[in-house]
This record gives C-alpha cells, sequence and structure tokens, in this order.
C-alpha cells in the first residue's frame, strides 16, 4: 500500500470520528435541556395526569377524560412558566360544605386564573389521599393543598412533597408536625368562643347541666374550637359541665350514640350541648327528637349547612357558625396560584405549631355568628339557596325569618 492510499484512509476515520462525536453532543445537549424544563414537559403531557385519575376512581377521583364538564380538574397545559396545583379534601361525610362550598369555588378560581389544576377528595381514607397525593406529585404538581385526615399521615404527605421541591398548603386543618409552607384557615378559637358566646347566650342565667360534644381527637381545629368554648364558658360557673367527649372522625352516627350514652347516663338532664359542628348537632337533634326534647334542649353548630340552619329556623337548634367559605377559598386559591406563577404568598398572620415548635405564615378570616335572626345573612351572601333552605316543610320559618 502507497502513501497517498495510507493517507486517504486516516482521513477516512478521523472524519467518522469526528461525526461520531458531533451526534454524541448533539443527544447530551438535548437530554440536558430536557432535564432542565421538566415543568414544561408535564404540562404538554396531560395524558400521564388522566391515567393517574382513572386509577383513583375508586379514590373519588373528580378528574374524568369521558365528562371533563363535571371534573374538577384542568389538562390545559399550563402557561410558560405556571406551575400545577393539586388539592386534596378530606371527605363528603363529616360536613357538606367540602363538595358543596370548597370545591366550586377553588375550581372557579382556578379556571378564572388560567392555571392547570386537580381536585380530589380521599372520602375518610389515609391511604388513599396519601396515594393520591403520590399521584399528584408525580403529575408534576408544583403546589399541593391538603385538608389533613390527621396530624401523622398529613405530616408523611408535606414532607414528601416538600422532599420533590413542592409547596404545600394546609387548608382548614393545620397539620402539627407537618411542614406546609402555609396555612389558610378560619381563626378556630374564635370559631369556638361564638359557639361558647351562643350556647350561653341561648341557656341564659341559672343554673344549667352541659354537655361538650367535641370534633375528631385527631383534628388540631377541634381542640382549638374547644379550647374558645372553654374560654366563655367556664368562667359562667352557673353552668356545670357533666360530660365531654370528643367523635373520632367527627362521624355523625358515632356522635349520634355518644350523646344517647350521654342522655341515659344523667337521666336525661341536661340543658344545653356545645356541639361542634352542624352534623354532631343534628346528631345530637336526632336523640332528643325520640326523647320528645328537640327545642327544649339547647343544641350549637357550626358550618352552617342547610340541615343546621333549617334546624334553627324551626327551633331545634341554638345557632350556628358562618364560615364564609369563598372568603377563605379565595385567600387559599389566590396564594396556591401565586406560588405557582413563583410569587410570594400573602399573609395576615401566624399561626404556632405546637409540635414543630414553629409559627406558619397564615390567612385567617374571621367567623360569624348565626342564630334564627340573621340566617338570612347566609341566604343572601350566596352560601345557601333560598330553594335547598325552604323546602315545604321550612317555608313558613322561612317566610317569618324573611327569606324568599
Amino acid at each position: 500500500m502507497n502513501n497517498r492510499s495510507v493517507s486517504l484512509i486516516g482521513l477516512l476515520a478521523a472524519t467518522t470520528l469526528l461525526v461520531a462525536a458531533c451526534g454524541s453532543d448533539s443527544k447530551t445537549a438535548a437530554s440536558s435541556s430536557s432535564a432542565a424544563a421538566p415543568a414544561a414537559s408535564s404540562s404538554a403531557a396531560p395524558a400521564s395526569s388522566s391515567s393517574s385519575s382513572e386509577s383513583s376512581a375508586a379514590m373519588t377521583s373528580s378528574m374524568s377524560s369521558e365528562a371533563p364538564a363535571a371534573s374538577s380538574s384542568s389538562a390545559a397545559p399550563a402557561a410558560g412558566g405556571v406551575g400545577k396545583i393539586g388539592v386534596i379534601l378530606p371527605d363528603s361525610k363529616s360536613s357538606a360544605r367540602w363538595e358543596t362550598a370548597d370545591r366550586p369555588a377553588l375550581s372557579e378560581a382556578f379556571k378564572a386564573a388560567g392555571v392547570e389544576f386537580d381536585i380530589q377528595n380521599a372520602q375518610g381514607d389515609k391511604a388513599a389521599m396519601a396515594t393520591i397525593a403520590d399521584q399528584m406529585i408525580n403529575s408534576g404538581v408544583t403546589v399541593l393543598m391538603i385538608v389533613n385526615l390527621d396530624n401523622e399521615s398529613g405530616a408523611a404527605i408535606e414532607k414528601k412533597a416538600a422532599e420533590a421541591g413542592v409547596k404545600t398548603i394546609d387548608y382548614d386543618r393545620l397539620t402539627l408536625g407537618g411542614v406546609a409552607d402555609y396555612y389558610v384557615s378560619f381563626d378556630n378559637v374564635k370559631v369556638g368562643e361564638l359557639q361558647g358566646q351562643g350556647l350561653a347566650g341561648c341557656l341564659g342565667a341559672g343554673d344549667k347541666n352541659i354537655v361538650y360534644l367535641n370534633g375528631s381527637p385527631t383534628d388540631s381545629n377541634a381542640t382549638s374550637f374547644s379550647k374558645g368554648a372553654h374560654s366563655v364558658l367556664d368562667p359562667m360557673t352557673n353552668y356545670k359541665v357533666l360530660d365531654e367527649q370528643a367523635v373520632p372522625d367527627w362521624d355523625n352516627q358515632q356522635a349520634a350514640t355518644i350523646f344517647e350514652q350521654m342522655f341515659t347516663a344523667q337521666g336525661g338532664k341536661i340543658d344545653g350541648v356545645l356541639a361542634a359542628n352542624d352534623g354532631l348537632g343534628n346528631a345530637t337533634i336526632s336523640v332528643l327528637k325520640k326523647n320528645g326534647l328537640n327545642g327544649k334542649v339547647f343544641v350549637t353548630g357550626q358550618d352552617a349547612t342547610v340541615e343546621g340552619l333549617q334546624n334553627i329556623l324551626v327551633g331545634d337548634q341554638c345557632m350556628t357558625v358562618y364560615k364564609a367559605i369563598k372568603k377563605v377559598a379565595a385567600a387559599a386559591s389566590g396564594l396556591a396560584i401565586a406560588l405557582a406563577t413563583g410569587k410570594e404568598g400573602t399573609t395576615n398572620g401566624k399561626v404556632m405549631d405546637t409540635v414543630s415548635n414553629r409559627e406558619v405564615p397564615s390567612v385567617l378570616e374571621t367567623p360569624q355568628i348565626i342564630t334564627k335572626d340573621n340566617v338570612k345573612d347566609v341566604v343572601d351572601d350566596g352560601y345557601v339557596k333560598a330553594a335547598d333552605l325552604c323546602i315545604e316543610a321550612y317555608k313558613a320559618a322561612c317566610d317569618a325569618a324573611g327569606i324568599k
């Protein structure tokens, strides 16, 4: 082989190596670009979100590719630089508000802002909530808002989200021992104070026997409600506390059983019941009805549900506490949208997490006491529709209250 042939072979080999090296550099650059922009990749692949919603259908996921009109998720790709928001509601059993008020208010706000979102309900199942959270994190949410079912499971979800770089918001219930970046709720001690004031107003002067039917022992809000109520009622030494029990998981059926046991143990000599919400209040009233004492024993509530307001209108329930969900939902959605767009959240206070010993930046709204005299306020505010409240059995009471 002559020198010219050797040179040509060498030149061809060098050219081949150079082309291969360029191809390798190109692939490396493409890989680096993809890794640097996961949000864009996630937004461009809504199919994976649909897949996760199908796998969690039994957990009452509201995502449905077949019926998007009824869905509480938005599969539209987020705008450049805008993250995705995930919301996990606790159940639909402890209070009607989660599905009738919170979900639509949050959905409306997210849609108006044009952000991608997914709202699901764990239906009281801690394992389901953990699974939903995992799916949301894997689908690329950048903000996760939860209403915990208890502190331990809620904290585990928040810590996992933080490890993935996801901002977290405690909605309505503070997760003790968690790592939420923000907390949005009402002043829950104030809620309890209003309940105590309401019960005292109904009981009036004189020696009276009262019992407490508190919320779930795993819900930090229930502790705050009780604290507020005791701060009002304990100094009133004419009121004797005969019994006080917490209702596991805010379960209304268990509440009825617990109260019936209280009622029997006290020989029916109970004048007032500090029931932590309208569901527990209605459970109490069901027992009183069986004994012909509804309207004669004063019962409190919370949440201004249709059922609770109806009980107030006919005199079976003393009062409730109205928490304007549209206000707290607006605050929470505004905070989530700000975080999803890379901004800082705006707060109006701090709440102490007594387990983590840290102050959590918070947005706290003000609750309102509702009695028979101002049930109309809840209707006028659009929280409850007169058509739902004033069905035939309650029409005369609605007319008397000026509700049309």
